[in-house]
């Protein structure tokens, strides 16, 4: 699956909402393209959790899952992302709302999952944020509260989007892919070596996620 991007487009977080700025655009179509490769991959299943990573840092990967969430939902499903990078987060500045609550909470027992979502001006799209960056992601991100956090997310929602941090960067990615339904791979090209592309695969394969798309962001 492939992904035109143009820099004139992408040089702002609000305009990185492109799908829902520019739906008609090329790379709109290019988004529900994807999505559509997604639902065929995953046929016969309901509501599915999808984990967007990338091999490395500053790929677009989270650009891609904000993107995705936003044509899922043009779609009439009704979608849920969560910011799972709890070391950088940066869903929150997307949608123009303060990252002081969020999944660290939920997770830390502090608020409910109800108390978290964040309501976006997209119909059928719900965020949760990161909320404050944690001493420990790893133990919060591997926790029960976790696994019980996205039982409960799939009897709201038709599809759960997380969007994390890099793969082949730290141990929280490997946690979060074992408990997802299907993983999403973005990649730059020119940025991604053949190598790290080829690493993450394995490591993917290895934590026995299920790859069910590569997004390449030229």
């Amino acid at each position: 699956m492939g992904l035109n991007k143009r820099k004139s487009l992408v040089a702002t977080k609000k305009k990185s909402l492109i799908t829902h700025s520019y739906p008609d655009s090329i790379i709109s179509e290019q988004f529900r393209m994807i999505q559509t490769n997604i639902k065929f991959s995953m046929a016969g299943e309901k509501s599915q959790i999808f984990l967007i990573t990338s091999p490395s840092d500053g790929e677009g990967k989270s650009t891609t899952a904000v993107n995705l969430a936003i044509s899922m939902a043009q779609q009439k499903e009704k979608v849920l992302l969560i910011d799972a990078n709890l070391r950088k987060p940066a869903l929150h500045s997307f949608f123009k709302t303060d990252n002081t609550y969020g999944l660290t909470d939920v997770l830390s027992g502090k608020i409910s999952f109800y108390d978290a979502v964040f309501h976006t001006e997209i119909g059928g799209l719900d965020l949760i944020p990161s909320g404050p960056i944690p001493y420990n992601p790893v133990e919060l991100l591997g926790s029960q509260m976790m696994q019980e956090l996205l039982k409960t997310t799939l009897k709201s929602y038709d599809a759960i989007l997380i969007d994390s941090n890099a793969i082949l960067e730290v141990t929280d990615t490997k946690l979060l892919a074992n408990q997802c339904d299907g993983v999403v791979l973005v990649i730059q090209n020119g940025k991604t070596k053949f190598e790290k592309a080829a690493e993450a695969k394995k490591v993917l394969e290895f934590a026995r996620a299920k790859l069910v798309g590569v997004v390449l962001n030229k």
